[in-house]
């Protein structure tokens, strides 16, 4: 094992032998480092005044993200480079072109928010050339400005490569160099970290991970950490000790393997979405509005199953695309594994069927068939980066008769775990596809779910809306052109 975290902080090495396991990335940048151009604003990974830029290796490969500071543990960055706000002036001073852009544009007012939305305008640069607006405005998303700012902070968007050309960018020439940096911190030990608070651990390969575990069955494993920051920051929880999976290169695999696609656990939202929206457009859309683009940047699809929010957003699309867990621990032979489908992973709220020892290692989505009508739905109280009031998914069947011979119809935000309605369902089969038949599913919901009443929605708007899901899935399945989307709507405004 290795007892020291590497990393490099713009182009300079840092070595650390001791760090707390649950240390954020925001409280070492401003109380150790004493670089606070990087705000805390909501430290729940939501505001984005913390958004500060991380490059990792990817196949041999330099690839930056955007991520939250303030949710994002310090040993976690082991072989990656962390950049800052204050890493983008030059050494004499003068503005990176996105700094640049925001002068000139009048993008910055109290000016608290501004950091975040630099970096995110410079991951964004780093990553794409000539972006359109409605990129620019999803990599945005993540990021609030109370004093109503956006319109010039996405014209500062629009702005920042006509001042200075990307060749002319020095972190862009100075790519190669970086990523021969980091290959060089780049091994397969585990990583051993010892804190006042605890202890973290790193491992490289599947198999150390699966020994790890078993050594350590009280150990909280993270993967992006987006919900286990919240348990730190929020509910003040002490993690001892901490399992990172984010160095398993084997985790982060996407295979296409014929009738369905593999999804290794640590498999990034970011990189999830295109190969879902390859399965149906309306997957792309889900994935969209997954958080904001720190949020994907950093979320996985692992962990989001792990988790078993009630409210998460990926388990309802994939429990209707009837997908299959693959759960993984140390035995005396080697590696042993069990398939199972996702559905019967979650039992109750916060509780699945993971033996001891088991971690998520992988997820198998099977394609859509010919001829089967799909559809998932988001439905929350703003459109971007907010959590679900209520999600569905639904999967349907017809026979050469044109009946419903197959409906998999599975919400989340109805129960305290992602679930299948079984008596809707049951309403449906053998029934064509049509108002009546949907009439009849939707007065079947109450069986199924007895929802909460929380500050997301009330049980009554909870079920009016599972209902009204499915209508909206019936049209959109027999209606041609049928606007039912707020993102056609926009698209269609900004084009009318």
């Amino acid at each position: 094992m290795r007892e020291r975290l590497r990393f490099l902080l713009g182009d300079r090495l840092v070595e650390l032998d001791r760090c707390d396991p649950t240390l954020t990335v925001l409280d070492w940048l401003r109380l150790d480092r004493r670089m606070t151009g990087t705000k805390e604003g909501c430290a729940e990974g939501d505001c984005g005044a913390c958004t500060v830029v991380v490059g990792r290796l990817d196949g041999g490969n330099l690839r930056y993200e955007a991520i939250n500071a303030c949710i994002r543990f310090l040993p976690t960055l082991d072989g990656c480079q962390l950049l800052t706000v204050e890493h983008l002036k030059d050494s004499d001073g003068s503005l990176h072109p996105v700094q640049q852009a925001m002068v000139e544009c009048h993008g910055s007012q109290c000016g608290f928010c501004t950091p975040g939305f630099v970096m995110s305008l410079f991951a964004l640069r780093l990553n794409e050339t000539a972006p359109d607006i409605g990129r620019i405005e999803d990599a945005l998303a993540g990021n609030l400005c109370r004093c109503t700012g956006y319109e010039p902070i996405i014209a500062a968007g629009r702005r920042m490569d006509e001042i200075a050309p990307r060749e002319a960018d020095r972190f862009l020439g100075q790519r190669d160099a970086a990523a021969a940096q980091l290959a060089t911190l780049s091994d397969a030990e585990t990583l051993a970290l010892q804190g006042e608070a605890g202890q973290f651990f790193a491992p490289a390969t599947v198999a150390a991970l699966a020994d790890l575990v078993a050594a350590h069955p009280q150990a909280t494993l993270v993967a992006g950490a987006t919900d286990v920051g919240l348990w730190v920051t929020k509910a003040m929880k002490r993690l001892d000790p901490v399992i990172y999976l984010g160095r398993v290169e084997a985790l982060r695999a996407i295979t296409d393997e014929g009738d369905h696609l593999r999804f290794g656990a640590m498999a990034g939202h970011i990189d999830v979405r295109p190969a879902l929206a390859g399965l149906s457009p309306q997957l792309d859309e889900l994935m969209r509005r997954f958080g904001g683009e720190q949020v994907r940047n950093a979320g996985t699809i692992g962990g989001n199953i792990a988790n078993g929010s009630p409210i998460g957003d990926l388990p309802p699309a994939l429990i209707a695309l009837d997908a299959t867990l693959v759960l993984a621990r140390r035995a005396e032979a080697g590696i042993e594994r069990r398939a199972i489908p996702l559905e019967s992973f979650f039992i109750e709220y916060r509780k699945q069927d993971r033996r001891p020892g088991e971690f998520v290692e992988a997820v198998l989505v099977p394609k859509l068939a010919g001829g089967a009508l799909f559809h998932a739905s988001k439905v929350s109280k703003r459109f971007d980066e907010d959590i679900s009031a209520v999600c569905g998914a639904f999967r349907l069947l017809l026979g050469a008769d044109g009946l419903i011979s197959e409906a998999r119809l599975a919400y989340g935000g109805m129960a305290g775990i992602p679930k299948r309605a079984a008596a809707a369902e049951a309403a449906l089969l053998g029934r064509p596809w049509d108002e009546t038949a949907v009439a009849d599913a939707t007065a079947a919901l109450p069986q199924d779910f007895t929802p909460l009443d929380d500050m997301r929605a009330s049980a009554h708007y909870r079920l009016k809306i599972a209902g009204n899901l499915l209508r909206r899935f019936l049209i959109e399945t027999t209606q041609t052109g049928a606007e039912t989307r707020v993102a056609g709507l926009l698209a269609e405004a900004a084009h009318g």
